[in-house]
């Protein structure tokens, strides 16, 4: 990283120049990704973060690709929103194979009041074991989104999906402003956002301009930028639509690094379906995060040991998390002689190999 060249985040892309980036020869494309990134990053790591569903199915949302929602039949099995202490063992045991930061989600068009007070406990449990938090749970109100900033929630992902233009052809139970307001919450409660979208919905590329257009004008960038591939489930509306273009998949992750240079840039859902040169493409166009283990809240995510293996070929790294000394502090006294290994030795460190 060389931090005299870095050139200055921009909120202002207009259509034509995000439209021209996309149609660069992809080689080109690619070098200036590649540039950016590391103007920003060091670009042999990748944040790593585990995903639980902590409350699943009947969602009364009608998103077209989501295998949650009570409108379609993909014997999804309910399950009630899970006790605290299993939250936090979960979050022990991600923390024990080498994630750093620790996300749940939640089948909700927006918590309740007795949600919040579970989901608050959820928080302030996790982040006592020295993790960065994350939360999707639907919609949230200012007051809300406030409790879990005061609970001590770094992250919150409310995804855009697509563009302005195409998401009333995925989901009418919720407006993109419905979307945007509770992005706008978790901002002035003072939280990091996570959002970005889905691609291979049957979107042309427009809408891929699109969405990164919203995002990339933001007046803030998300600090974490997820680009997922869909993940075609039998039932839902959208499990016979073709998948989009792995090439084209590739392009939306170097454009997004390219407009949100100083955002992580997730590589997300569908990674089951993508072969190691697929991903290594994506970690060089500029994803530099993943979800780490099994499932991704009810879908299935490649085995921790086949991200470990494609880590060690690629000489990548996990991101290590910093924490501030309060709750460095509240980490050391909850865990105090209880030896753990560091992230790089569970997972893998490649200045060593």
């Amino acid at each position: 990283m060389n931090a005299q060249s870095k050139s200055p985040a921009r909120h202002d892309w207009r259509k034509s120049e995000v439209e021209a980036l996309f149609n660069l020869p992809f080689s080109d494309l690619m070098y200036q990704a590649q540039t950016v990134h590391r103007q920003f990053f060091n670009p042999n790591e990748v944040q790593v973060s585990t995903l639980l569903s902590i409350k699943t199915g009947k969602c009364p949302e009608d998103c077209a690709y989501c295998p949650q929602s009570n409108r379609y039949d993909t014997g999804l099995e309910y399950e009630e929103l899970m006790e605290i202490k299993a939250v936090i063992d979960e979050a022990q045991a991600a923390k024990d194979t080498g994630a750093t930061r620790f996300c749940m989600g939640a089948a909700w068009r927006s918590p309740k009041g007795r949600d919040m007070v579970k989901v608050t406990k959820m928080v302030e449990g996790v982040k006592s074991l020295g993790m960065e938090t994350c939360m999707t749970l639907g919609m949230l109100t200012g007051d809300q989104a406030q409790e879990l900033a005061d609970a001590g929630l770094d992250y919150y992902n409310h995804n855009l999906d697509t563009s302005p233009e195409y998401y009333g052809k995925i989901i009418t139970t919720r407006t993109y402003d419905d979307r945007l307001n509770t992005i706008q919450n978790v901002r002035d409660a003072g939280m990091k956002v996570c959002s970005g979208g889905i691609v291979g919905m049957g979107e042309a590329r427009e809408d891929r301009v699109g969405l990164l257009m919203e995002l990339g004008n933001m007046a803030i960038h998300p600090e974490s930028v997820p680009i997922n591939m869909l993940v075609k489930v039998e039932g839902t509306p959208l499990d016979m639509q073709d998948g989009v273009e792995p090439f084209e998949f590739i392009r939306t992750i170097a454009v997004a690094r390219i407009m949100m240079p100083e955002s992580h840039v997730r590589l997300s859902a569908g990674r089951e379906e993508m072969n190691e040169q697929m991903q290594s493409m994506a970690f060089l166009a500029g994803a530099n995060s993943i979800f780490y283990g099994d499932k991704l809240l009810t879908t299935d995510n490649p085995a921790a040991d086949k991200d470990r293996q494609l880590f060690r070929k690629l000489g990548i790294n996990p991101e290590e998390y910093v924490i501030d000394d309060v709750h460095a502090q509240e980490s050391d006294a909850a865990n105090m002689g209880q030896a753990k290994p560091a992230a790089s030795e569970l997972f893998y460190d490649a200045a060593i190999n």
